[in-house]
């Protein structure tokens, strides 16, 4: 590497890292609350640093293109507003050799983001609904930590002091009952095995004593044995995978069935049975939505390649001295990047406009804005 092309190379790179840095921190704010609200709620610190774990790096499919297209625009702005960009023409250097390494560095970020796409964000994705399905679900017996006040269920309150994990017994047990608008019982055990039957919370009790036991008898009962039930009070705690779940080879994998499923569709409505069309139509919105997912992370993973070809020669365009032109060309050329991203993957499942397809559009156009710009610069 030639001492020029090194001082460029450095000054991209601390920039990149730099506005790296900012964009994460910026876009980590959100998911960063989400965690402090699991915390405070209870929910194991295990728990949430898996959360975390897998969250974190799923901003970099954002924060890697976006931090590349900044440091672009910043640098050659630079350089071309200190004269260094004439200067280097002067000498005979090619504007292609100078964007060299920047571009190899890009490329570079191709590969991660498309490793970040295809296999930490889905499992990101999945880790969050999954704990998020849990919690809805009611699952605060299971994830809540003991001598906390659990508030989850409807007109019903628990507490218990210790938790046996393993047998899921809960001891020191105290429930506020305020299902009955007139009568607010509590009841108190020494243990309760808890468990879940459909919409149910079932507890086996020892050592109960409930007080009162309703509004005709005010008096306390004790009872070695009791079985208490909480009818109605959870939702459904499962998961069902979506399209955003699969990793590479399981969106191949999808891809494949979801194609011999229209195939099949496809010999079977030869027939003008309804029933035989309507499924027809949902196989293909099925292939054509989950095509368009796969599509759009590799899309996603190119625009570190599309914002480095178009951020060096609208940089070295932006007028003198004015930083924050090239922040304006980096937010606008960004947004249209993304907003047609966006645009075809809410029409994924139209599957007659072929959305799969048309989501490469912003890295055809940025390929053909470089072709014409670079050019001009040389």
């Amino acid at each position: 590497m030639k001492s020029l092309e090194r001082y460029v190379f450095g000054s991209f790179l601390s920039s990149f890292f730099l506005a790296f840095l900012v964009l994460s921190f910026v876009l980590t704010i959100g998911l960063m609350v989400q965690i402090v609200g699991y915390m405070l709620q209870g929910v194991p610190m295990d728990i949430v640093g898996h959360f975390a774990l897998v969250s974190f790096p799923e901003t970099m499919q954002w924060t890697v293109p976006l931090a590349l297209l900044v440091s672009s625009i910043l640098v050659f702005s630079r350089l071309s507003a200190d004269s260094e960009i004439a200067a280097m023409r002067a000498c005979g250097v090619n504007l292609l050799t100078v964007m060299r390494w920047p571009l190899a560095f890009a490329v570079l970020c191709t590969f991660v983001c498309l490793f970040v796409n295809n296999e930490i964000a889905p499992r990101g994705h999945e880790v969050r609904r999954n704990l998020k399905t849990r919690l809805a679900g009611g699952a605060g017996l299971e994830l809540l930590e003991p001598g906390r006040t659990i508030n989850d269920f409807p007109d019903v309150q628990l507490y218990f002091e210790e938790r046996d994990k393993s047998s899921n017994c809960l001891k020191n047990l105290t429930i506020v009952d305020h299902r009955d608008a007139k009568c607010t019982r509590t009841f108190t055990a020494k243990e309760a095995y808890v468990r879940r039957d459909g919409r149910d919370i079932v507890l086996d009790v020892k050592e109960l004593t409930v007080d009162p036991v309703d509004l005709e008898h005010p008096q306390a009962m004790h009872a070695e044995t009791f079985r208490w039930r909480v009818d109605d009070v959870l939702k459904d705690g499962t998961y069902k995978r979506r399209e955003k779940d699969f990793r590479f080879f399981e969106m191949l994998s999808e891809i494949d069935e979801r194609k011999k499923e229209v195939q099949e569709a496809k010999a079977a409505s030869k027939s003008d049975s309804k029933p035989v069309k309507s499924r027809l139509k949902s196989t293909r919105r099925a292939l054509s939505d989950i095509r368009t997912e796969f599509m759009k992370r590799w899309v996603f993973a190119f625009a570190s390649i599309c914002f480095v070809l178009v951020g060096v020669p609208l940089g070295i365009r932006a007028q003198r001295k004015e930083s924050s032109v090239g922040m304006g060309i980096a937010l606008v050329t960004a947004l249209f990047y993304y907003l047609v991203v966006i645009l075809m993957t809410s029409l994924s499942k139209n599957y007659h406009v072929h959305p799969e397809i048309l989501i490469w559009l912003p890295v055809a156009l940025c390929a053909g804005i470089s072709t014409f710009l670079i050019p001009k610069n040389l």
